[in-house]
């Protein structure tokens, strides 16, 4: 059965009554919507974030930069209730005016550095710390991977994830646009994977730190719904074995529980402000 048929009108107007799930935040505009500071802790770095799947990329490279001994690389993490709108507050606006997570404030120069857009984040704290960029001579595949991903991530959350799991009405044409891109872009990664261990090529690089909080989900169950079965998830054997490998990672395991504020309790870990605040948790 066909959808039914739309006609836009002449001028779009917001029509908050049809916004789904989200239209308690959702507007056409941006900037602050209330004066509001946000916290600050003691650590050069400060990360409002949530633990979504922009969010953890961020998380896991931190985590990654501790493990590897960057005790420079300490941080403050708050998570930051998107669903409650604290994205729109003058203090988050001040760093992201894009109001979207993550957002970083790098104290550790002269002056404080705003970073948004999680793939900027990744760039540049592994610029800082001079790792995790791969191979220098082919610097070039890595940067491709990372921008891939980011490209990606509207394709599988926006356009997915929102038509199949949080649009107030199911429609069968986005969803299956959607499915086909999310599919693709799957095969993309599965078709790569089968020539390299990584992304970029042998060395572990933040281009997998991107594409694994955005991939690893679906390949555990873990992102909208049955979303798994009905993209035929099984199907990308080697996707599966890169998810496998970083999923091991002591500071992925961390990184994936840092801003998160669902799921079982010993599973959240709402801030971060030292490695002692891991204690009990389960990761």
């Amino acid at each position: 059965m066909a959808d039914p048929i739309y006609t836009p009108p002449e001028v779009w107007t917001y029509d908050t009554e049809n916004g789904g799930r989200f239209a308690s935040i959702n507007r056409p505009t941006a900037g602050a919507r209330e004066k509001k500071e946000l916290p600050v802790g003691e650590h050069d770095f400060q990360l409002y974030s949530l633990a979504t799947p922009n969010g953890v990329k961020v998380t896991i490279l931190f985590e990654e930069l501790l493990e590897a001994g960057h005790e420079g690389a300490q941080y403050d993490a708050w998570t930051i209730d998107i669903g409650e709108g604290v994205q729109f507050t003058s203090g988050f606006v001040d760093i992201n005016p894009n109001s979207k997570i993550p957002a970083l404030l790098d104290r550790s120069g002269d002056r404080p550095v705003r970073l948004f857009e999680s793939g900027a984040i990744l760039l540049h704290l592994a610029e800082k710390f001079g790792t995790f960029l791969g191979d220098p001579d082919n610097r070039t595949e890595m940067l491709s991977w990372l921008f891939w991903q980011v490209g990606s991530a509207p394709f599988i959350g926006g356009g997915f994830g929102h038509f199949y799991a949080y649009a107030p009405e199911k429609y069968e044409y986005p969803i299956n646009r959607y499915a086909m891109e999310t599919k693709r872009l799957f095969d993309v990664a599965n078709q790569r994977l089968a020539q390299s261990e990584y992304l970029a090529g042998d060395d572990y690089t933040i281009a997998d730190m991107a594409a694994f909080p955005w991939l690893a989900p679906f390949v555990f169950g873990g992102i909208y719904g049955e979303a798994r079965t009905f993209l035929s998830i099984h199907e990308y054997e080697h996707v599966a074995r890169w998810v496998g490998l970083i999923a091991q990672r002591p500071a992925v395991r961390r990184g994936r529980i840092v801003n998160k504020a669902w799921g079982e309790e010993d599973e959240q870990l709402l801030e971060r402000h030292s490695a002692a605040d891991f204690e009990g948790k389960k990761f």
